[in-house]
């Protein structure tokens, strides 16, 4: 039951649901270079401080990469993101294979 006990990410339901907010979320990006798991995302704004992270990565079809990334919700709306080499490494944000409720 998930209204009894604990359970893995309990955290992040119970802020969704009472709180109705939440910092981070999974998306889907594409870099021309490699990407590997752990490595660090940053905003367009030039802050030293991470806003989000590579969570998995493949090499895509036409010999890009595509990769899974946990990323600050509210950074993901102020602009464009890169890996550590901004120049270099633009990210872009692919469609998810699924709809996103508008409530959380």
């Amino acid at each position: 039951s998930f209204k009894k006990g604990c359970y893995p990410g309990q955290e992040v339901v119970a802020r969704s649901q009472f709180r109705g907010t939440l910092k981070r979320r999974a998306l889907l990006v594409h870099c021309q270079n490699p990407m590997k798991p752990g490595d660090e995302i940053f905003d367009a704004e030039g802050n030293i401080q991470s806003v989000g992270m590579v969570v998995q990565a493949a090499k895509a079809p036409n010999g890009e990469f595509d990769a899974i990334a946990c990323v600050q919700v509210s950074s993901v709306e102020a602009g464009a993101l890169h890996l550590s080499d901004e120049a270099a490494s633009p990210l872009a944000l692919l469609p998810l294979p699924y709809a996103l409720k508008e409530n959380l």
